[in-house]
């Protein structure tokens, strides 16, 4: 029989994670991010693309021990420290709408559900990193013995590389010619 945690993993959460992510991109372009908060929002954008980035990959990939699960909590809380500068810095410099808030609250929590879930999957490694003298934590890094399919591998990293990390690295893209111009005419008058 499936876990039912891998089934809710693999069909519910990645991919409400990336729709998201996706919807997003679009509230940005649409507050025209470019123009008001830049580059630099955008660069903590790609930031906290790769604090989710490193531990997903990691999580489809590799076997999940508590190595995986230590560095994934470790991105997880790097990633709401990100968040919390991404929108300080973001209500400094543009405004950012209730449907972008709500969207950040699924992009805040979603990590966090899939953190507890892949926990729930791995208990007995999760727990071997806080009782030194029970089971032995597994730090190695190995490949899954019984890898995810590769279709459906593909899909999301593909779906992960071309509708969110191109997006933002466009988005970024944007930030940094848009500074540029603002200086060019500065540099003109």
């Amino acid at each position: 029989m499936i876990d039912p945690t891998l089934v809710i993993l693999m069909y519910f959460v990645i991919p409400i994670w990336l729709l998201a992510g996706i919807v997003d991109w679009f509230c940005h372009r649409q507050s025209n991010i470019a123009k008001t908060s830049g580059a630099k929002e955008s660069f903590i954008h790609l930031l906290m693309f790769a604090e989710v980035g490193v531990p997903l990959v990691l999580i489809l990939l590799f076997e999940v021990n508590s190595l995986i699960i230590a560095i994934s909590i470790l991105f997880f809380l790097l990633h709401e420290l990100t968040a919390l500068w991404d929108v300080s810095y973001a209500v400094s410099k543009r405004r950012v709408g209730p449907i972008e808030q709500h969207v950040h609250s699924f992009l805040e929590m979603i990590p966090l559900l899939a953190l507890v879930l892949i926990i729930a999957r791995h208990w007995q490694q999760f727990v071997a990193l806080f009782t030194p003298s029970g089971f032995p934590p597994d730090l190695s890094l190995q490949l899954k013995a019984s890898p995810l399919p590769t279709t459906y591998l593909v899909i999301v990293l593909l779906i992960a590389l071309t509708l969110e990390f191109a997006p933002y690295v466009e988005e970024f893209i944007r930030g940094i010619k848009a500074k540029n111009e603002q200086a060019s005419r500065q540099s003109s008058l």
